[in-house]
């Protein structure tokens, strides 16, 4: 029996995590050929410089994600240097076929659970066992009844940007027909040149599309 490489304790053996690794499967299943709008605020405090982006956000068959661009308004360094290289980042991460949340890339840590709106929610610590691009140390939060997730968070190991440093984030999701939908997203990063930089994106409208394309549509934004 594999044992952590810390000899620290993993419940990745609980049953809810079993009930979750099918969970995700059956949303990355649901998400795929999705669309959905998308709005992002993002702002950069310390030069007082804000901006707002609309855009499609599409998920391929493949489950690459893509951005068309709808409109902005707000300063362009927010346009070219915070929201372009986030949403460059996310696209490249996706790239990887190996940053799920699995047994074989974190170790799971129970630490109990709470009642939220009428539903129970278990919460786990998770340690990434390798540094590799999209994986985080952080928590998640697991649906008792469902085993979707909830709720993500916490700092990326590696960023695949060198224009993004020490970048933190947490994903919301709501529950719709068994289904856990991305709802909200926070970030803070320090971006290189600009410096700490906070992002939030809310999302709206999911229509799968039935005629999907296999590989997402590009993000040109910075111009």
């Amino acid at each position: 029996m594999p044992t952590a490489a810390s000899g620290a304790t993993d419940d990745a053996n609980l049953p809810i995590i079993a009930q979750y690794q099918d969970a995700t499967r059956t949303q990355q299943a649901a998400l795929r050929g999705v669309q959905m709008d998308v709005s992002i605020d993002a702002k950069l405090p310390r030069l007082e410089k804000q901006g707002k982006l609309i855009a499609l956000r599409t998920i391929s068959k493949l489950g690459k994600i893509g951005y068309k661009i709808l409109g902005f308004q707000g300063d362009d360094t927010i346009k070219q240097e915070v929201i372009a290289r986030f949403i460059q980042a996310e696209m490249e991460a996706t790239k990887s076929d190996d940053i799920a949340i699995t047994a074989a890339n974190y170790k799971f840590r129970h630490k109990g659970s709470i009642e939220q709106a009428g539903q129970r929610i278990e919460l786990f610590q998770l340690t990434p066992k390798k540094k590799r691009v999209g994986l985080f140390k952080g928590e998640l939060w697991l649906d008792a009844k469902t085993g979707m997730p909830v709720r993500e968070s916490g700092v990326f190991v590696k960023t695949p940007s060198v224009f993004l440093k020490k970048v933190e984030f947490v994903r919301e999701y709501e529950i719709h027909d068994g289904v856990a939908i991305p709802k909200h997203m926070a970030s803070t990063a320090d971006v290189r040149l600009v410096g700490r930089a906070e992002l939030n994106m809310d999302f709206s409208n999911f229509i799968k599309q039935e005629n999907a394309e296999e590989e997402p549509a590009s993000a040109a934004i910075a111009h």
